[in-house]
């Protein structure tokens, strides 16, 4: 009896069925409710509802500028983080890095109720709900920002620094000139994981803003538990956006790309 033979391709059969069952077959679903009516009929309704509703279209523009702000704020606070993390000269400065990471370890849930007593106590809890929803985003959100940051810079050799010094150029001309356009793989990246997930995660909006603050991502939670058509264009527009998105930060290229092009 012949035995069959084992080849790489093999090796694929696991993961096209995860992708059959757990991603294509979702998706079709989520397609086939979105362009249908209560009665299954293929309709354009759940479309023209959403976008002639002034509640929802705000609710976009109110995640987009939650998003936007979030993902700055990160930004502005992560670049110097890893950017001294990585030209350190620090033996154990591994330590600090793994401080900033511990938090990813704890539940998410936990987090949140920790930032919710936290500002319980200060007394803003109630008061301020944007800046609560901001203010939890960014602190759950900084070491998805900090670590792409921290692994790109360090992939840069110290002999460009080396060179820009030989060459006369100052502390700001280093950096201009080397270091930003050599991190930008590491920027786009954090950009990406920070951006996206804070235009859905209505966890830390529906606590930290006492209910008062809604983002696209609750709108889809509210609606798949009384309209599954609705839920699903819905979730169907926030999927176009993810995409473009992504596109539109690089996201879709290789890094090798994306360091090329901004040298």
């Amino acid at each position: 009896m012949k035995m069959p033979r084992f080849s790489r391709k093999t090796l694929c059969i696991p993961y096209c069925v995860f992708l059959i069952f757990f991603v294509i077959l979702p998706m079709l679903v989520i397609f086939i409710y979105a362009f249908t009516d209560k009665n299954m009929n293929f309709s354009f309704g759940n479309f023209v509802k959403f976008f002639s509703d002034p509640t929802k279209l705000s609710t976009i523009v109110y995640s987009f500028v939650i998003a936007i702000v979030t993902t700055a704020v990160c930004l502005i606070i992560a670049y110097p983080v890893a950017l001294i993390l990585a030209r350190s000269k620090m033996k154990r400065k591994f330590v600090l890095l793994f401080l900033f990471v511990t938090p990813m370890w704890i539940n998410f849930v936990l987090r949140v109720n920790a930032i919710r007593e936290l500002l319980n106590w200060i007394g803003l809890l109630g008061e301020a709900n944007y800046f609560n929803t901001i203010f939890g985003m960014v602190y759950d959100f900084l070491p998805f920002m900090i670590l792409p940051l921290y692994t790109t810079m360090m992939k840069i050799d110290n002999s460009l620094y080396e060179a820009s010094a030989d060459l006369g150029g100052n502390s700001f001309t280093t950096f201009t000139r080397v270091t930003l356009p050599l991190s930008m793989p590491g920027i786009m990246s954090g950009v990406t994981m920070v951006f996206l997930p804070s235009m859905t995660n209505y966890v830390v909006s529906d606590m930290l803003g006492n209910s008062k603050v809604t983002i696209i991502g609750k709108f889809i939670e509210t609606y798949f538990g009384t309209d599954w058509h609705m839920g699903s264009m819905i979730a169907l527009i926030l999927l176009i956006i993810v995409f473009t998105s992504t596109a539109l930060t690089g996201g879709f290229k290789s890094e090798d790309n994306v360091r090329g092009a901004n040298l």
